[in-house]
């Protein structure tokens, strides 16, 4: 996709309008510019390719130099036109303090000390309410720079300050730093599903070697940093019964203690989901709810689009939750208007809504809707591997199975069936065990996954099967999923429809109960 079209499909009706008239002042015309035809052409619905969009801006001549420099001046437009509406719509304590920090630079360049003393101490002031150690840092750098005014203070003692901010700054950045290396190093993990990195001994070696041990709940940008940090390993290990009550704790105290400030917002979004997202994985549903509830009244409180990447996270998980509490219509329905909403979802968070959507219509026994919005992803599973993981990519082969298999295409979904176990078998082989190591089963920290298709495909050759007493015994005894409390809901939601073929019952209603043991 055309990189500058997909960020001018991000700016919303009116944003479009102004950036239109933003233009229009640049160039001092209102009529007749280029940068607007090009702007009208890649904001159109439908997708032109770079020889096409060539030959409607110059249809006399096609010149792909001029197209070129067009694109470069309409990249820069875009960019100067956000940094002003950003500068305008955004109310954060950073963007305050660089404004103050801004001006009084050049009150003491204009020659007039004492009102930019003033501001500078404003600035102060602001940025430590709202842990903007960065900004505070140069706010002490331009104070120390003008400390021979004589309306400042002594210089002994903005010293002394900046040293504290700057403690305070380094233990921020060092849980900035671990973030992104957890990240890093469990990347694999996710390419290659569970279990394949020690993630508890990868949190413990970062936590030391960046001096963290210590640091949590001292404030909510580090608290924050703390719990993305810990997050990230239980989401390998799948441990969320016990990073719910820890998460939850320390929401609370931070709460209580010091309350969240309006420059704090976006932290305590991102803590709000984290919490909400464990108790969903807890099975606590009515509680995930209400802090993903309590997650979108702020995000209705904060100016223009901040933190609007946050808005796909807590729908989706908020549909997620209905589904699990005879609310599956619900969850249908603010899905679809996720995806119909303006400004488009972002092409990932497109693909999550499909993928999600697919499920929920499985859930209301809609296969051909279900199988229509798989069909709508259009990437192919080296790409979906790549880019969202192996686990996504399961999740997907396996809905796709079960969909044709409702359909009453079992060749299709045998076709799909093999095509995960040929993908497990040659990335977990299984090994014997040795004097160095464990065996490892077939499928490796999947294999109730590879069980879990050896059922399905003895019901592909005789559906008559799953009703005989041998198969219910059977399937009853299937490893991993019997341990439901620290059970992903995903696999649950599988392992139901293989029981609810026992039972003979409806789909649905056998994953609530078994989502309510």
């Amino acid at each position: 996709m055309d990189d500058l079209r997909l960020t001018l499909q991000t700016l919303a009706p009116d944003d479009r309008r102004d950036l239109e008239r933003f233009i229009q002042w640049q160039r001092r015309k209102a009529t007749g510019r280029q940068d607007l035809r090009l702007l009208e052409l890649l904001l159109s619905p439908k997708e032109y390719k770079t020889e096409t969009l060539i030959q409607k801006l110059y249809p006399d001549e096609p010149n792909a130099v001029a197209y070129y420099a067009l694109r470069k001046r309409l990249l820069r437009y875009l960019t100067d036109f956000l940094l002003l509406r950003q500068r305008q719509h955004d109310a954060t304590a950073a963007t305050s303090v660089r404004g103050q920090l801004t001006l009084a630079q050049y009150l003491f360049g204009a020659g007039v000390p004492r009102l930019a003393w003033n501001l500078l101490r404003k600035a102060e002031k602001l940025a430590q309410d709202n842990e903007q150690y960065e900004s505070l840092n140069a706010v002490y750098n331009l104070q120390i720079q003008y400390a021979s005014s004589p309306h400042a203070e002594p210089l002994d003692a903005i010293i002394e300050r900046r040293h504290r901010n700057k403690k305070a700054a380094d233990e921020e950045e060092r849980a900035a730093i671990a973030d992104s290396l957890l990240r890093q190093r469990l990347r694999q993990a996710r390419q290659h599903g569970r279990g394949a990195v020690p993630a508890d001994e990868i949190l413990r070696n970062i936590l030391v070697e960046y001096d963290l041990q210590e640091a949590f709940a001292r404030s909510p940008s580090l608290l924050c940093r703390l719990m993305s940090i810990t997050r990230h390993a239980m989401l390998v290990r799948g441990d969320f019964a016990t990073f719910a009550p820890f998460i939850e704790r320390c929401y609370r105290l931070m709460e209580r203690r010091h309350g969240f400030a309006p420059a704090h917002r976006g932290y305590q979004l991102r803590l709000l989901y984290m919490l909400a997202h464990a108790l969903y994985r807890s099975r606590r549903f009515p509680e995930s709810v209400a802090y993903l509830e309590q997650g979108l009244a702020v995000l209705a409180t904060a100016p223009g689009r901040q933190f609007a990447e946050l808005g796909p996270r807590f729908t989706f998980l908020l549909a997620a939750n209905y589904s699990f509490l005879h609310r599956n219509r619900d969850s249908i329905r603010i899905l679809d208007e996720a995806l119909k909403a303006k400004p488009p979802l972002l092409p990932a968070d497109q693909l999550t809504a499909r993928l999600q959507l697919s499920f929920h219509y499985f859930a209301e026994g809609n296969f051909q809707k279900a199988n229509q919005t798989l069909i709508s992803l259009d990437r192919t599973d080296h790409w979906l591997e790549q880019n969202l993981g192996l686990e996504w990519l399961l999740n997907h082969n396996l809905g796709e199975m079960l969909i044709q298999l409702e359909l009453g295409n079992p060749d299709q979904a045998l076709a799909r069936l093999r095509a995960v176990e040929r993908r497990l078998h040659e990335q977990f082989p299984g090994t014997e065990a040795t004097a160095e190591a464990a065996a490892s089963p077939l499928g490796g920290p999947y294999h109730a996954v590879v069980s879990f298709m050896g059922f399905v495909r003895e019901i592909i050759a005789d559906p008559a099967v799953a009703r005989s007493p041998d198969f219910a015994a059977r399937v009853a005894r299937i490893p991993a999923f019997l341990s439901q409390e620290r059970e992903d809901l995903q696999v649950i939601s599988f392992y139901a429809w293989l029981k609810a073929r026992v039972l003979g019952r409806p789909y649905y209603e056998v994953l609530l109960q078994l989502a309510e043991q």
